[in-house]
């Protein structure tokens, strides 16, 4: 079978990004974009973001998770250690977040070194979530093959039982926080014409941004 796409395109005439209105440091341009797209664009999950990783078995990955905490130190994300992409982390840091909000025209393109949150944080969080989500994460051995749908549903029943008349449910110590430090934060603003606006920021060697304009 094939099918073209030749014709399927858009023209991107919503905003623009000039140095003139790019705030200096690119934690707060983030913060104002995500600010915006939450504001305008409620419908949608404005912090789901790509995962990028570089698998064990050499081949990259790019998987959606959800971005709970930001701040001037990184990103923040939770998931099971021992998953895909847990592993793939463990064997290399490098990382790329990337937020696609295709209603605002816009992307933020993150690389950076993942390392894990202290457990106190991962606890507080754990701890956060609703009794639901936190019996999945002791029913799923995350990315490992299973029997089938049953397998999960089972554990589940049994765990929804030992657990009916706690109020606390344990965090597995496989499941936790992954702190992503920034090295590389690029925004992306459609433009008609595709000459679309791409302002990069860099660390430079004393830890300061770079502010840089690249060719769409």
């Amino acid at each position: 079978m094939q099918r073209d796409l030749s014709n399927y395109r858009r023209s991107y005439e919503k905003k623009e990004l000039l140095e003139s209105n790019v705030a200096a440091d690119p934690i707060d341009q983030f913060e104002e974009w995500f600010r915006e797209v939450a504001l305008n664009y409620p419908d949608i999950e404005a912090n789901a973001l790509t995962l990028s990783t570089i698998g064990t078995d050499g081949y990259p990955k790019g998987r959606v998770v959800l971005l709970k905490m930001f701040s001037n130190e990184g990103f923040v994300f939770y998931t099971n250690y021992d998953s895909e992409k847990g592993l793939a982390i463990a064997e290399n840091p490098n990382v790329c977040l990337s937020f696609f909000w295709h209603e605002a025209e816009r992307q933020v393109i993150i690389k950076g070194k993942a390392a894990k949150v202290d457990i106190a944080e991962s606890d507080a969080y754990f701890t956060s979530r609703p009794k639901g989500s936190q019996l999945g994460a002791l029913v799923s051995p995350q990315s490992q093959v299973i029997p089938g749908r049953e397998f999960l549903e089972a554990k589940l029943g049994e765990l929804e039982k030992r657990y009916e008349a706690v109020s606390e449910v344990p965090r597995p110590e496989n499941w936790g926080g992954y702190l992503v430090v920034p090295v590389e934060i690029e925004f992306w603003q459609g433009r008609a014409n595709r000459l679309h606006d791409r302002i990069r920021f860099k660390r430079d060697g004393s830890d300061k941004w770079k502010m840089e304009r690249l060719a769409p």
